[in-house]
């Protein structure tokens, strides 16, 4: 039963997996940081909404947008955009929104209410953002990154200008952007593919070796199961073009409201995903997103559930 319920959970998984680094790597390759900064508008109170559609239109994960609105952050990005932007961009775009489908296709008001919850909780903590967190919340360490980028930076233009001056060889270090591309996605994917593994193995172990009533207590008492999810998701650290299919083997145990607080809580903050925010922001500013994180989506799922 073990191999089982595991080989059907990664047969499922892998080729929404694949597609969601490959959709990642086009848009680090050919979507620049410069044009998406000439999107962002000037009034903040469009901010928020410009945020959430910029989360659709960039199908890429958590751990591809951390380091993404880290750099538009040091480029002028206003905080609460780049936060709206980490919270709900692994969770509404059309990869996810594709793979939550195929997951819970007789499911519909799981899909509607994974996109709803996400859109809602991003906006209320945007909001707060904006309105309370005033100071920089980036690392001290973050302006050395940005003095190495700087670095880089002005010795690309040293060689472009050696270029200009050398039109012999401008052919010489051009790099392949697709080859690039291919480079990007083998690692991305091997990268997430290890945790898509292990949560793979974990939930095929939970469901045969953990005694069903045992989770069945769980899993229809709502709190309890709301906890448990939330817990689960939070270790797991799956991709969000994953996590569908991890939640659709609990669904005839668990209770909608506890498998959409899986669905929406994992992608917005995980174990892994954690880590890399405290390598951007301080500690008390990744505390307080956490806290409203955990609490908008409990309170979202809870009512939902009701």
């Amino acid at each position: 039963m073990f191999k089982t319920i595991l080989l059907g959970i990664l047969l499922e998984t892998l080729p929404f997996l694949l597609l969601g680094v490959i959709v990642s790597s086009l848009m680090q390759q050919f979507v620049s940081e410069r044009f998406i900064r000439k999107c962002i508008p000037r009034n903040p109170l469009l901010g928020v909404p410009f945020a959430l559609v910029l989360g659709f239109l960039f199908p890429v994960c958590e751990c591809g947008l951390i380091p993404i609105v880290r750099r538009l952050l040091a480029k002028g990005m206003p905080l609460y955009i780049g936060i709206v932007f980490i919270v709900v961009g692994p969770i509404v775009n059309p990869v996810v929104i594709a793979a939550t489908y195929t997951a819970f296709r007789s499911r519909p008001d799981l899909i509607y209410s994974r996109m709803g919850l996400a859109l809602a909780a991003g906006l209320l903590i945007g909001l707060i953002i904006y309105f309370f967190i005033k100071g920089n919340p980036l690392e001290n360490k973050q302006s050395a990154a940005d003095e190495r980028q700087h670095s880089h930076s002005c010795g690309l233009e040293k060689e472009h200008a050696e270029i200009h001056a050398n039109p012999h060889t401008i052919h010489t270090n051009k790099p392949n952007k697709l080859l690039t591309m291919v480079d990007h996605a083998g690692n991305e994917f091997f990268d997430m593919g290890k945790y898509v593994m292990l949560g793979s193995i974990l939930t095929a172990a939970i469901q045969t070796f953990l005694p069903r009533t045992n989770l069945v207590d769980i899993g229809q008492a709502e709190f309890s199961s709301i906890f448990f999810m939330m817990g689960f998701a939070y270790i797991l650290s799956i991709c969000s073009t994953s996590d569908a299919f991890v939640a659709s083997s609990f669904a005839s145990i668990f209770s909608s409201s506890s498998l959409l607080a899986f669905l929406v809580f994992g992608p917005m903050l995980d174990f892994k995903s954690t880590l890399m925010l405290m390598s951007v922001f301080k500690k008390r500013f990744v505390l307080l997103l956490s806290v409203l994180i955990f609490i908008t989506v409990f309170a979202g799922a809870l009512l939902l559930g009701y």
